[in-house]
């Protein structure tokens, strides 16, 4: 039996994903916010620090075989203060981070969405984060297209900071248009959007937003799915509607400071795109990594 652990230690949330042999028995959203705080600081947070420490020594608790994976923030900093971190980690856990790429990152990611998937036509995978976005498209097993932004929703947050207020001051077309300059212009359609990257199915759910079935294709992983005109509908009711009634329904209420910005860009992808169709999951770069680990 193998046992490890992956933790991906994103900008805004970092995940903690435990198997024993191809069995998922532990997993974990913790809201650390490296990139808010580097940009205050202009280095990493020691408190931020401590808090990954604890998502280690949580994960050693079931494993010493622990790969640790940092995304956006961590391919920022320096060569130097990266160094300094990773002897801090080795000493307590003897493990280090390994900074994956924009594009590594997106690849692994797309690949947990379409390796075990069948459908006839293009889908786009947007992967979202608090400092990038990358979009995948795929058509029958084969990435066709790709795109990378250096945005997230961290920054969009911090250009229309009361979107993390109950009501916000700013409009969701105030929002839309903003994003619209950074995506710019996207020169192919896919009828799905899958949402990727985090766990976009903590939104729907707290939200109260129903679902549908997802009768497109079959997969475990993305059981549900919801029309663009739900979609539409559900994106801008979240910023008119109250947000901390929705983060009292959930157990990690500072997860939601991102999810209106969330809302905004998928909602303008799959209008760039042309989708007919969005299926929000919790899919991110450690259903790809995992492959790479087992045997």
């Amino acid at each position: 039996m193998k046992k490890f652990a992956i933790i991906e230690i994103g900008s805004n949330n970092t995940k903690t994903h435990i198997y024993e042999d191809e069995k998922l028995i532990f997993e974990d959203n913790t809201t650390i916010e490296f990139k808010k705080n580097y940009n205050k600081m202009q280095k990493i947070a020691e408190n931020d620090l401590n808090k990954l420490f604890s998502v280690i020594k949580k994960s050693s608790s079931y494993t010493e075989n622990i790969h640790i994976y940092g995304c956006s923030i961590f391919r920022n900093i320096s060569a130097n203060e990266l160094n300094n971190i990773n002897l801090k980690i080795k000493e307590k856990y003897n493990v280090e981070i390994e900074v994956v790429s924009q594009e590594a990152e997106a690849q692994y990611t797309a690949l947990g969405c379409y390796s075990n998937i069948k459908y006839d036509g293009n889908i786009c995978i947007f992967i979202g984060g608090g400092g990038s976005t990358e979009l995948i498209f795929v058509n029958d097993g084969r990435i066709i297209s790709q795109k990378y932004y250096g945005f997230g929703v961290v920054d969009i947050t911090q250009m229309f900071s009361s979107l993390k207020d109950d009501i916000p001051k700013c409009t969701f077309d105030e929002v839309y248009d903003y994003i619209d300059k950074l995506i710019g212009n996207i020169n192919i359609q896919a009828d799905i959007l899958i949402l990727a990257g985090g766990d976009h199915l903590y939104w729907y759910n707290n939200a109260g937003y129903k679902l549908l079935e997802n009768s497109l294709y079959k997969s475990e992983n993305q059981k549900y799915m919801i029309t663009k005109k739900m979609s539409d509908e559900y994106d801008k009711d979240a910023l008119i509607s109250s947000l901390n009634q929705v983060r009292k329904k959930s157990d990690n209420p500072l997860w939601f400071d991102g999810s209106r910005a969330m809302k905004v860009t998928t909602n303008l992808i799959a209008n760039k795109i042309k989708a007919k169709y969005i299926i929000p999951t919790k899919i991110n770069m450690e259903d790809g990594l995992k492959r790479k680990i087992m045997p």
